[in-house]
């Protein structure tokens, strides 16, 4: 992942509503009308909130008959924190090699 697709990514879940609707959709696949049931905004701003999700591969629509639902497209998320983990990782081992010079003075 790059900082081009990162970037992006964490702006849209710099929101908080869009943050509550991707942990609602980790609970389960949603409408629009459904989250908005849920959360205190309305179907259409919901269904914008939906829109940069999807822009940014963090969710994805599936119609079932006549009703849209959205659903949380793991595979980025999991890529995601992967990265982050790397990055936290790396720091981890920069951390102690400067413990270890600092205690060996």
């Amino acid at each position: 992942m790059t900082a081009a697709t990162l970037v992006p990514m964490f702006a849209a879940l710099a929101d908080e509503t869009r943050w509550s609707i991707l942990t609602a959709l980790g609970e389960g696949d949603a409408s629009a009308s459904a989250l908005a049931g849920r959360l205190p905004v309305s179907r259409q701003a919901i269904a914008k909130h939906l829109s940069v999700l999807q822009d940014v591969g963090l969710v994805e629509p599936l119609r079932v008959g006549r009703e849209v639902r959205f659903r949380v497209i793991g595979t980025e998320l999991s890529a995601t924190a992967a990265r982050l983990d790397e990055i936290g990782h790396a720091w981890d081992r920069r951390l102690a090699a400067i413990k270890e010079i600092a205690e060996g003075l």
